[in-house]
């Protein structure tokens, strides 16, 4: 006889499979999911998760008072899958008594090693250099072309020396930094201890560092926070790169600053909306950079901490917090944040609709033409 389900799970969008298996080990639930890659439109996402009791969502759902209406009283658990969770309407949800789950600490240092490889790559020109090299700017060795800028003996400003931010200070330290600065909204000595950093003002970080890295998390003192007054009173040969949100920068400011050549460059790793319009004048810089939201893409080799088992639902790692402040965290991988949602709430298990999990990129189908001047074995979208 088949078991009656008790409960809704509402997932929306495809997970990777440690996640449905997380979600299958409760046998009391019926799990409808999104079966896509790609963002759930809002009228879909409201009938699906019209009566749940669970709803698994990611960064770019945005969970506000009109689908919380949609859900109705049965809604007791929101995880998502994200460290993030400016997408959700925290005073609403905090009013319903509904529990949220995130996962803090699982793409800490995927985060800091994007955020280095962004700040190198943008300091460095490695975009515009490879751009030369396939078509055919590369025709000598030169002195002065392609001049980037090093990290030996430099000032490095952070904003945000949180997690994140002390991982990408960790991160930074081999390559010789002279001077640390970072800025929030209070000092953080011990933290700061490990760095010899120092804490200044965001007038004072930006006039004095030679690189900025934004870390710190989109609220409303944040928001807007780097703009017109911010990129002047930077220095012209300093580099900004963003890992935080698109909305903490002002888009505009930014494109006219680089386009003046008041700053140097800049490397982006988040922007407002996701994905930039391709006609977006920010794309038509070559000392502006973009990646398109690589923080999370990161495949953990088997062994990692983040692979391992998840935490029981009461055990090490979980915490719930007072019902005032009615979120539960979990401090030790993404899956323990599913897991914790699933099994706190007794429910549970895998859709039928199948699960995808994210790959690398497979060589360019389309070779180019050897009479073009461009090697075969090298025009291919891993190789540069």
């Amino acid at each position: 006889m088949r078991p009656v389900r008790l409960m809704k799970v509402f997932v929306t969008r495809r997970i990777p499979t440690e996640g449905s298996a997380a979600l299958a080990r409760a046998a009391d639930c019926e799990v409808e999911q999104w079966d896509s890659d790609e963002p759930i439109p809002s009228k879909d996402l409201e009938r699906g998760v019209a009566g749940a009791h669970g709803l698994l969502c990611l960064l770019s759902d945005r969970i506000d008072k009109k689908l919380l209406d949609a859900a109705g009283a049965n809604l007791k658990v929101i995880s998502t899958m994200s460290v993030g969770v400016d997408h959700l309407a925290l005073d609403e949800i905090k009013k319903r008594g509904i529990r949220v789950g995130y996962t803090p600490d699982v793409l800490t240092d995927a985060t800091a090693e994007l955020a280095v490889s962004l700040l190198l790559t943008t300091c460095r020109r490695l975009p515009e250099a490879i751009e030369e090299v396939k078509n055919g700017g590369w025709t000598s060795w030169k002195p002065l072309w392609m001049c980037g800028y090093g990290l030996t003996q430099s000032t490095v400003g952070i904003i945000g020396l949180g997690r994140i931010g002390q991982a990408i200070a960790r991160c930074l330290k081999p390559f010789g930094v002279q001077r640390l600065l970072y800025t929030g909204r209070q000092p953080r000595p011990q933290e700061a201890e490990e760095f010899q950093a120092e804490f200044v003002s965001t007038q004072q970080l930006a006039a004095e560092s030679d690189f900025i890295v934004v870390a710190c998390s989109l609220t409303p003192a944040t928001r807007g926070l780097c703009n017109k007054d911010f990129f002047q009173q930077m220095k012209k040969t300093a580099v900004f790169v963003n890992i935080s949100r698109g909305e903490v920068v002002d888009q505009d400011d930014l494109y006219q600053a680089l386009a003046s050549g008041q700053i140097a460059a800049a490397g982006l790793d988040v922007t407002t909306p996701e994905p930039l319009p391709t006609n977006h004048p920010l794309l038509t810089l070559k000392n502006c950079g973009e990646c398109p939201f690589l923080i999370t893409s990161v495949l953990l080799r088997p062994g990692h901490q983040h692979c391992q088992s998840p935490a029981p639902a009461e055990g090490p790692g979980l915490q719930f917090f007072p019902a005032a402040e009615p979120y539960w965290r979990v401090e030790s991988s993404a899956w323990e944040a599913r897991k914790g949602a699933a099994e706190s709430a007794r429910f549970g298990r895998p859709t039928r609709s199948k699960t995808a999990v994210r790959t690398t990129h497979h060589p360019c189908p389309q070779l180019r033409d050897k009479a073009q001047g461009k090697h075969e074995g090298l025009m291919t979208s891993n190789c540069y």
